[in-house]
């Protein structure tokens, strides 16, 4: 009987802190949310001198508070799962641990509370909680295109490195050193800063001939900022094109579409797999029982 209501007391932990589906772990989810969010700006204000210095008690007390209240949240993620090394090393089991000890470490090393903004990392559970993982599919398209277009990118950027050396040694020779162009590698600098329209003003050409180049640099500028993005554009929409005929191909063949699959934020206390199917009873991974 003890067995079974320590199994029964773990399995509602586990159901609150690890699912979003029902009310008690939406509940949870959106408190954890709004700490982590009052933690992170808790953390910005105190970097301002002045804010710190009138409200250090304040934002301190606060970040003790927040602390302890993800502290205790830790150790019940460990409590409710059934291998508990599996949560701890796991990618979120990382961040959750890295998010609690920067207050901790402030009492030996000073300076260390500022890495509390390792929170921020916290929020990537608003995938989870609000089910967006199933729009992953365009970023992975996203994430193809731009490996495809790896090649054409580096031979591009190679183009534009040489171009940036050449014309570098260039403003070096027609400026000189009164004009701030003290050296190559500086009259590079400036050459990149121009054709990446950044435009610090920090080194700026005074002949008229140094004028006219910087001003055809500037002009190269915008067509080099788009290649790289007409290159991925291509890769993306050739990708895209592929899968559309791909579609249209198994219509002609009277091949029935696939219906989308529903899944939810059920986390199995075993393996700590998700994405279960909504009638799912068991794990997909490991055949543990889920609590429904």
């Amino acid at each position: 009987m003890r067995a079974k209501r320590n199994s029964n007391w773990r399995g509602k932990l586990h159901e609150i802190i690890y699912e979003a589906d029902t009310p008690s772990g939406k509940l949870f989810d959106v408190i954890l949310l709004i700490a982590i969010l009052a933690s992170i700006v808790f953390v910005m204000l105190e970097s301002m001198n002045s804010f710190n210095d009138r409200y250090y008690s304040f934002l301190n007390i606060s970040e003790w508070i927040i602390t302890i209240l993800f502290t205790i949240e830790y150790v019940l993620r460990i409590i409710s799962v059934n291998k508990p090394l599996k949560y701890v090393t796991s990618f979120y089991g990382i961040i959750d641990l890295l998010s609690t000890i920067p207050k901790y470490l402030s009492l030996i090393f000073v300076g260390t509370s500022a890495l509390a903004t390792l929170r921020a990392l916290r929020l990537l559970r608003v995938f989870r909680i609000l089910k967006l993982g199933r729009y992953l599919g365009a970023s992975n398209h996203l994430t193809n295109a731009i490996k495809a277009s790896k090649p054409k990118i580096i031979v591009f950027l190679f183009a534009v490195l040489i171009s940036a050396t050449i014309f570098g040694a260039v403003m070096y020779l027609v400026e000189g050193e009164e004009n701030g162009f003290t050296n190559i590698p500086k009259s590079v600098y400036w050459c990149i800063v121009t054709l990446t329209t950044v435009g610090f003003g920090d080194i700026a050409p005074q002949t008229p001939l140094g004028q006219f180049i910087a001003s055809i640099l500037m002009i190269l500028g915008y067509g080099i900022i788009a290649v790289p993005t007409g290159i991925v554009s291509a890769e993306y929409t050739r990708a895209t094109n592929d899968k559309e005929k791909i579609s249209d191909q198994d219509i002609d063949q009277k091949i029935q579409p696939k219906k989308e699959i529903s899944t939810n934020t059920q986390s199995c206390a075993n393996c700590m797999a998700e994405q279960h199917l909504d009638d799912a009873k068991y794990c997909r991974k490991c055949g543990y029982y889920l609590h429904l």
